[in-house]
């Protein structure tokens, strides 16, 4: 990473060039703002093969959406960035200065759909709210700069194999310019790439290969227990009030004394499903990719440009079977009557009801039986997340009467599909096999994946199709003299339409009540989903003056106001109630001005001494105030959280901890109720230390104070707090059939947030017998990460998992060494380190962590405070041009084969056990090879 500031006595011979986060062209050199530079030998130097894990590695981020959080559905195929674990929707992220098309609709942009072989650099701004590129990038910028002025035909191929089974990875791209344009007056650009992972699975590694993972703490032997009640055959709860029995059994358990089937462990009467043993780590990635620039010189004066990127981008991810927990009949707490499911009480009469007796229950006292069961006879749940990406850009640099002006258009968008390949069925035609009998849900059936086959959906589940259209103008020239030199002023103003559409398919349309597209459900996904169609405009317009208030000190102001539309909803949704929410205007306008003051101060000319503040807004996203009802999926085990048994809704609780279920609203009130802009404070105190050419070292204090911060109560709080009670509801649950209590998040402006941490860089180059040596030393170093929210209080997550199941490190650091023995042949080193931090707290309610008897028989559940270790890797690479023309880089990531530190996290990230796949890389020792010849 590159960071040193120039160092030269005539400016004016520099060329003026473009710096992220400023709008003023200006000679290159470090600025009053912290920007981080990673140049193309810093991205082979990384060993990175995609633009996510370049991203993952850099001290800075935190807090990303990574490719394993997309198995078991969380991910949706995104990868993100988020600088200082301020977050992915505050992080903007651009290709060549311009906003691509988001994956959603805030700013969060797919990093899978940027290929990594076209990038020149990238360009992290680290201080927020940027005037050039509007007042939302609060955490920061990340700025990717592709290729230009090409000339050569460049092939490019690289090779991964982990020593271990699983997760091989590969890529191949063409590069071609033509033209000079300096000399020739023009250059055109192509390049092509093709990028593939292979899946990692689970059982591919011992610490991941099971929900029950046996581990020591404090000299005494537990086990995680992750498994599920949702079974095969299914487990079935009945409830006979005259005894106060609830029974769970299983007729495996009953009739063969244990549990034949695969992934399965006997429990109380049940047969629990061993889940992460059927999960992937990571999912099967491709990606196709093309590029292409062009830039034609009509005078002197004036250049036209063109930009267009066109990838495809792949994301197989393969996950548990399908869990179906259903009520076969209930007997009403109310009226007292029985209502029972056709489709499943023959099933039942002849599977369950002659086993009654055996655990001393009246088949006539039971008023309800529930059961518990899971799609494995389908096969895993397979979803082919797909997405189809197009960015284009046509512009135009001139200059006039000493006016640098440039103008552009850039037409982004992405459409994304969710296919399901396998394990989804149609509860339709899954009923149907259930009610003639071919398939029998409460016992183990031969042939089963053929019998069931009829019943599992190819399909698309889901489209997103995402647009902006953005029309922008900016200049700049110097106006007046100064002390220092020429003061310049840069103004600029932008307009754009965003677009968002998403449609589910109709078998996931439901729920809802009153929805007239529901017809079938869909089981183990997405039932209950609605489409939402929907638009807003917004423009923007800034100034910035850059002021060289002496030879050795400048000052920047720079102010911008944004306008942003209230959202056009196009289409009908409806409530828990069935009621209606018509199309039309939703929200309100916002709008807001925000500034930024920045100084750089060189007392000598190996110090530099810069500070900034500003201020920064964001309006809420179209989600957040038109997003529909959607079913959430399930919550993580709790006790039931209504307490008091007179209240309507206790009747719907469960015993002990139990998954309940989770909704998804919108805000789309207006006035009083409405929902607020974002807003933020940032400021920045560094400097930059070069005493001789050998040494350099810099660190930034940085500093991020949010309010009006819009989230959801988490789960944690909505099933824990008996203040959000009003959150609790009773929802008509269409693959149940029948009413179940779920909790409804909706976004407010919850929150106050408050990040605070120190980054540093420092590099010392020396001369040495066998070569030129360097060591590169970055990190971050977290101070505050905290949340403020009402009834709740502040939840600090530095060291520590918060209400989110989010962790942030303290510190995080990388260091690269290196020895360039020649101009021929270099060798480098990297550690990379993250800090340790405190486990995710369990409690014997959580039933997540078990004790081990000392016959090695798992015990009662246990409460759990533990601490997860530091993890550190390391990496080794050499790098050889011998021949022409021809280099040659080989390497081992992971060195020393880390596994991830063990956690025993009982939530989230994609059904992975025994470690964290957002933190940590589960390949292991993983070794490359990559060539690049330049014809």
């Amino acid at each position: 990473m590159h960071t040193a500031f120039a160092q030269t006595s005539d400016a004016d011979n520099v060329a003026r060039v473009e710096i992220t986060g400023s709008s003023i062209k200006r000679i290159t050199k470090e600025g009053s703002l912290p920007v981080q530079t990673l140049t193309r030998a810093d991205i082979e130097q990384s060993g990175a093969n995609n633009v996510a894990d370049l991203v993952a590695q850099l001290p800075s981020m935190q807090g990303f959406i990574t490719s394993s959080t997309s198995v078991n559905g969380g991910g949706n195929g995104v990868q993100t960035a988020s600088i200082h674990a301020i977050g992915t929707q505050y992080t903007l992220v651009l290709l060549n200065g311009r906003r691509m098309a988001p994956y959603g609709t805030g700013s969060a942009v797919n990093l899978a759909s940027i290929p990594l072989s076209a990038v020149e650099r990238v360009e992290i701004l680290t201080d927020g709210a940027s005037t050039l590129y509007g007042s939302d990038a609060i955490a920061g910028v990340v700025n990717f700069i592709l290729k230009k002025n090409v000339h050569d035909l460049t092939i490019e191929g690289t090779f991964d194999a982990p020593q271990k089974s699983g997760g091989k990875s590969g890529n191949i791209s063409i590069t071609k310019g033509f033209g000079d344009l300096e000399t020739d007056g023009y250059n055109v650009l192509l390049a092509y790439s093709h990028d593939e992972q292979k899946e990692l699975n689970s059982i591919q590694r011992d610490f991941a290969k099971s929900g029950v993972q046996k581990f020591t703490h404090n000299g005494k032997q537990y086990a995680t227990w992750q498994t599920s009640i949702n079974s095969t055959p299914a487990n079935v709860e009945v409830l006979n009030p005259k005894l106060d029995i609830d029974e769970v059994l299983n007729t495996d358990l009953l009739n063969k004394g244990s549990c034949t089937q695969t992934n399965t462990f006997s429990r109380s009467g049940a047969c629990r499903f061993d889940y992460p043993a059927t999960v992937q780590l990571l999912p099967e990635l491709k990606r196709d990719s093309v590029f292409a620039s062009g830039k034609l010189r009509i005078n002197k004066e004036t250049t036209v440009f063109s930009e267009l990127v066109l990838s495809k981008f792949t994301n197989t991810a393969r996950y548990a079977p399908a869990a179906q927990p259903l009520t076969v009949f209930s007997t009403d707490p109310v009226s007292g009557i029985k209502t029972t499911n056709p489709n499943y009480i023959d099933a039942y009469n002849k599977s369950i009801v002659p086993l009654l007796g055996r655990v001393g229950v009246n088949p006539a006292d039971v008023s309800d039986a529930l059961w518990y069961y899971r799609g494995a006879d389908a096969g895993g749940r397979t979803d082919e997340y797909r997405t189809d990406a197009a960015h284009f850009v046509l512009g135009i640099d001139s200059s006039y009467a000493g006016w640098d002006m440039g103008a552009s258009y850039t037409h982004s968008q992405n459409k994304q599909t969710d296919q399901a390949l396998a394990g989804y069925m149609s509860g339709d035609k899954f009923e149907e096999l259930v009610r003639t009998g071919a398939y029998n849900p409460f016992v183990s059936n031969a042939g089963a994946a053929a019998v069931l086959a009829p019943a599992v959906l190819h399909q698309q589940l889901d489209v997103v199709k995402s647009k902006i259209d953005v029309i922008g103008a900016h200049a700049s020239r110097e106006v007046f003299e100064l002390p220092g030199g020429a003061a310049s002023l840069g103004i600029g103003a932008d307009f754009t339409k965003q677009t968002y559409q998403d449609t589910p398919s109709k078998i996931a349309m439901g729920p809802g009540p009153g929805n007239p597209g529901w017809t079938d459900v869909e089981i183990g996904g997405g039932t209950g989903a609605q489409a939402l169609d929907a638009s807003r405009t917004n423009w923007g317009a800034f100034g910035e003056l850059l002021l060289p208030i002496a030879k050795n000190l400048e000052a920047t102001t720079a102010v911008r106001y944004d306008s942003y539309a209230a959202v056009d909803k196009k289409n009908v949704s409806y409530d828990s109630n069935g009621k209606a929410s018509p199309s039309g205007k939703v929200g309100e306008d916002v709008a807001k001005a925000t500034y930024k003051l920045s100084v750089r101060y060189t007392p000598t000319q190996q110090l530099l001494l810069r500070g900034s503040y500003g201020t920064g807004f964001k309006a809420p996203t179209m989600n957040n105030i038109a997003d529909p009802l959607k079913n959430a999926g399930s919550s993580n085990p709790f006790p039931c959280p209504i307490k008091v048994a007179t209240d309507p809704r206790y009747v719907y609780c469960r015993p002990g901890s139990s998954e309940y279920a989770l909704l998804d609203v919108g805000n789309p009130a207006t006035g009083a109720g409405a929902l607020k802009a974002e807003e933020s404070k940032q400021a920045t105190l560094g400097f930059r230390l070069e005493p001789s050419t050998m040494i350099s070292f810099g660190m930034d204090l940085w500093d991020v104070k949010l309010k009006n911060q819009i989230r959801t109560y988490s789960q944690d709080q909505l099933y824990t707090k008996a203040e959000l009670n009003q959150y609790i509801a009773v929802y008509a649950d269409p693959i149940q059939k029948s009413n179940v209590l779920v909790a409804i998040r909706k976004p407010l402006n919850l929150a106050t947030a408050h990040f605070q941490g120190l980054d540093w860089d420092t590099t010392f180059r020396a001369a040495t017998p066998i070569g030129k040596a360097s060591v590169n030393w970055t990190g971050t170093y977290m101070l505050k990460a905290e949340q403020d929210v009402p009834l709740v209080g502040t939840e600090k997550s530095i060291g520590r998992f918060n209400s989110y199941d989010d962790v942030v490190f303290r510190v995080i650091s990388k260091v690269v060494f290196a020895l360039k023995t020649s101009e021929k042949l270099t060798n480098s080193l990297t550690v990379n380190y993250r800090s340790g931090y405190h486990d995710k707290p369990l409690t014997e309610d959580d039933a997540a962590v078990r004790i081990v008897n000392a016959d090695g028989s798992i015990g009662a559940a246990v409460d759990m405070v533990r601490d997860v270790k530091s993890y550190t890797t390391v990496d080794y690479q050499i790098k050889a041009n011998y021949i022409k023309n021809l280099t040659l880089t080989a390497g081992i990531k992971n060195l020393l084969d880390q596994d991830p530190s063990f956690t025993v996290r009982n939530s989230g990230g994609g059904n992975q056990v025994g470690y964290d796949g957002r933190y940590s890389d589960p390949l292991g020792r993983t070794f490359y090879v990559s060539a690049a010849y330049k014809f």
